[in-house]
């Protein structure tokens, strides 16, 4: 098994209901490919002060399990999966970090 997780920082604030909404549409159109066989999304928590700290802040993170590389390589061209990320990209911009690694327990 291998996870994907990412960690998605808008560069401007969401309101509540459209990161919601973000978070639903990418694990929606995942879901979509019968590839993965998990997916979560949650928001980042906050702690007071961090905001200087000179390092990449997360709007949330997404993580999604497939079987193997070879199914996330597939998953990655998956129809549908950058219309999303293009029409999101278009109405508030973000930066994706990730790291592809074996399942953590």
């Amino acid at each position: 098994m291998i996870q994907h997780t990412m960690i998605v920082s808008f560069d401007q604030p969401l309101p509540s209901d459209t990161l919601d909404q973000y978070l639903a549409d990418i694990e929606e159109v995942m879901r979509a490919t019968g590839l993965v066989e998990s997916a979560v999304t949650r928001r980042h928590l906050p702690v007071p002060g961090e905001e200087a700290v000179p390092a990449l802040i997360g709007s949330a993170i997404v993580r999604f399990t497939v079987a193997d590389l070879d199914t996330l390589a597939k998953a990655f061209t998956a129809p549908g999966l950058h219309e999303v990320i293009d029409r999101w990209q278009s109405r508030h911009p973000y930066r994706v970090a990730w790291a592809n690694h074996e399942v953590m327990a």
